[in-house]
């Protein structure tokens, strides 16, 4: 793997020098645009709008919005907006990993301390594993501030990425009701489904089943064969009270 970043942990006046290295990968197909007439590639040109001609990378600039003109946004001004956070992931404070709703989680990297043998970054290591907590902390990712969560997985310590609270949307847009009234005796009955349903999480059991079969797909298409379409229809309750539907679903587990 190759790093994609370089900087350091702050750990209270313990500073660990650390590589960053993505920690996810994309399982999807990698399709190309095509001009269905004779499959030439598709190539998109970066044009000036006012001469329409092609620019070259190094000529485009960030620029911002100010009035009615544009202020020129340079790599060192992202530095100088938060130069202590450039190269340095300062852990503020530490929280309990079940605290961070999941809605605020977005991308994970793995850290390698720059030294192979490197006491502080066991030490933290070690110290997240037996508290249950994970570092909050920000840094600067790609010009831009990003808040994660500093956590153990296994043998390494792992930087997720987390939103900060003003991306996520309210819900007051939303056509709730949260006066819709439940029956203690529907909502036990629910219980007992989740409960029967409950298992250890284990996700090496679920795979990528669409990547599979659009992949077969391709090859069949690729033989000359054509594909078989599936049609799938909506399953209906045969019941349209919940306490039966319930109690069916249950039946359905346990003759699983």
């Amino acid at each position: 793997m190759r790093s994609i970043w370089k900087g350091s942990i702050g750990f209270g006046l313990v500073s660990i020098p650390i590589k960053l290295y993505s920690a996810v990968q994309t399982s999807s197909l990698d399709l190309d645009m095509l001009d269905s007439r004779d499959h030439a590639h598709i190539k998109f040109q970066r044009v000036n709008e006012n001469t329409k001609k092609e620019v070259p990378y190094d000529k485009i600039v960030k620029g911002y919005k100010f009035d009615d003109d544009y202020v020129i946004v340079e790599d060192a001004d992202f530095e100088a907006a938060a130069p202590e956070k450039s190269k340095v992931i300062e852990i503020e404070s530490f929280v309990d990993i079940a605290s961070v709703n999941p809605m605020y989680y977005e991308t994970s990297y793995y850290t390698e301390p720059e030294t192979k043998n490197n006491k502080a970054y066991a030490l933290l290591l070690e110290a997240l594993k037996k508290s249950g907590k994970a570092g909050l902390a920000r840094f600067v990712l790609r010009s831009t501030e990003s808040l994660c969560i500093v956590h153990p997985v296994k043998d390494a310590i792992v930087v997720t990425r987390i939103r900060f609270e003003q991306q996520i949307r309210d819900q007051a847009d939303l056509n709730l009701n949260n006066k819709v009234e439940v029956s203690k005796k529907e909502l036990d009955m629910g219980l007992a489904l989740i409960n029967q349903y409950a298992e250890p999480l284990d996700l090496s059991k679920y795979k990528d089943e669409y990547h599979t079969e659009l992949l077969r797909l391709i090859e069949a298409k690729a033989k000359g064969k054509r594909p078989t379409i599936k049609k799938l229809k909506p399953q209906k309750a045969k019941n349209d009270d919940l306490y039966d539907q319930l109690m069916s679903s249950l039946q359905v587990k346990k003759g699983a």
